[in-house]
């Protein structure tokens, strides 16, 4: 890249909420129903003398993701048509908010937040190999939140943690599942680079469906620019694809701007009056305790950074972790932090299980496998060796399970020297070459020795014992 250019990205975000029912009647709210066209009635179809009546649960999931993230809570709202035609929108406009959004301002990782609304999805357009396209009602009207940012970031990666950080709260505060995967979170980022302070032409990369997909694509989308840029050319102010397979963005059709849209207030529904219909204080303080704050105390236990943003990703993972680690101290809350995200997580991964609360050890048997590994009664290969058992049985009685496994660190210093000297002898040629000075064959008779004990060693024992032998 280009050190003369300044990448300015602006990211859209939308996230279908997680209500009973769609926006605007009483159908299912079931986007992914296995049957197409199940959950539809004549509102979500557009039927001609119909009615929509606003979802209020859904105006309230979003007043508190605003409320989540620091945001001005409108007193004031209402709907309006945003007019345009495509086969997934039977009334030939959307319901969204134009002037007088739900949310306004507010932060997210030090990024400014332009706005956040509430809006109704479309339906799904499937083709098939005869070459028609087949519509699925069953999303339409599902209530959608757009949220979106100010034009402040300036590399993928922020965007990419931005985005991140969206969906730990939006499933921190129960508004929504975001799993990216089922198109229940989608990002749009707006890219344009300049010389000066002054924007350069927009592009818009529509409809990013993973963390990965978003950062990639404003990578390409910045050296595209650039090298468009310096061959001489003009940026086009345009929409665009991404294309995973290639890895590359593809030009879809011109950026419409919002006078095409021909926005007004909508006359079917009521103009809202928020603080009439929701009590705002008493919404705050149903908040959660939110990543943002989590992270602040994680990190004053000093654990490592990776750890923290894995633990913060799943609210049942976090509210787990501070249940084991309750009332210890950090090399505690340290340990318990490597064992959960090295060797649990990795367990449940290669069993392709889900790395959620629910499938971890009983928080009991976690305490009391890390309390034997502090008052060094286990070693971390007995505890590796014991987990599998505690993810099967949640009731598991570890100090019973490590003794019948006879996992139980020995620290009888003559039982130690002596399984010092049978490795020794059975690997002469390095302990000669040890005794001589090669001090990195240290950990190799470590090693050893924990194998010989079959885990039931005390490693820095053997160290000691290594080293004076």
């Amino acid at each position: 890249m280009s050190n003369e250019y300044t990448p300015t990205i602006g990211l859209e975000i939308h996230a279908e909420l997680h209500t009973n029912s769609k926006m605007w009647c009483g159908c299912k709210n079931d986007p992914n129903a296995e049957k197409p066209n199940t959950n539809i009635c004549e509102v979500c179809m557009a039927h001609p003398g119909t009615l929509p009546v606003p979802n209020k649960e859904a105006i309230r999931k979003v007043i508190k993701v605003g409320l989540s993230v620091g945001a001005d809570i409108a007193d004031f709202t209402e709907f309006d048509r945003k007019n345009y035609f495509y086969p997934d929108i039977p009334k030939g406009y959307q319901l969204s908010q134009y002037k007088l959004p739900i949310v306004s301002n507010g932060e997210i990782k030090g990024i400014a937040l332009t706005r956040i609304h509430l809006e109704e999805d479309t339906a799904k357009s499937g083709h098939d190999n005869d070459g028609y396209t087949l519509i699925d009602f069953n999303r339409a009207g599902v209530p959608l939140m757009e949220l979106v940012t100010e034009p402040v970031i300036h590399n993928a990666e922020d965007a990419g943690n931005f985005a991140r950080e969206l969906q730990r709260i939006l499933r921190y505060v129960g508004a929504s599942e975001a799993n990216m995967e089922m198109g229940q979170m989608r990002v749009e980022a707006n890219i344009s680079v300049s010389k000066d302070s002054k924007f350069g032409t927009k592009v818009e990369v529509k409809n990013l469906n993973s963390f990965r997909s978003v950062e990639e694509a404003i990578k390409f989308e910045i050296a595209r620019h650039i090298e468009v840029l310096n061959e001489g050319g003009v940026i086009v102010q345009e929409t665009r694809g991404w294309d995973e397979t290639k890895q590359i963005t593809f030009s879809q059709r011109k950026k419409e701007n919002a006078h095409d849209y021909r926005y007004f207030p909508d006359p079917d529904l009521p103009k809202l009056y928020l603080s009439e219909l929701f009590d705002i204080e008493e919404l705050k303080k149903e908040l959660p305790e939110l990543p943002k704050e989590r992270r602040e105390k994680y990190k004053s236990l000093s654990l490592k950074d990776e750890a923290v943003e894995i633990i913060l990703n799943d609210m049942s993972t976090a509210d787990y972790f501070e249940k084991v680690i309750e009332g210890k101290n950090n090399d505690y809350a340290n340990l318990a932090s490597n064992y959960l995200v090295a060797d649990i997580f990795g367990l449940l991964k290669k069993d392709s299980k889900e790395l959620i609360s629910s499938n971890f050890p009983s928080i009991e048997s976690f305490r009391e496998l890390i309390d034997m590994i502090v008052a060094n009664e286990l070693s971390s290969r007995g505890a590796k060796d014991l987990l599998p058992f505690m993810l099967t049985d949640k009731n598991l009685d570890v100090k019973k399970k490590a003794e019948e496994l006879g996992l139980i660190q020995k620290n009888d210093i003559e039982a130690l020297k002596k399984i010092v000297e049978t490795v020794a002898k059975a690997n002469e040629t390095q302990w000669n070459e040890f005794k001589g000075g090669n001090e990195k064959l240290l950990m190799f008779f470590v090693g050893q020795c924990m194998k010989e004990s079959k885990g039931s060693g005390n490693p820095q024992m053997f160290q000691e014992i290594i080293k004076q032998f």
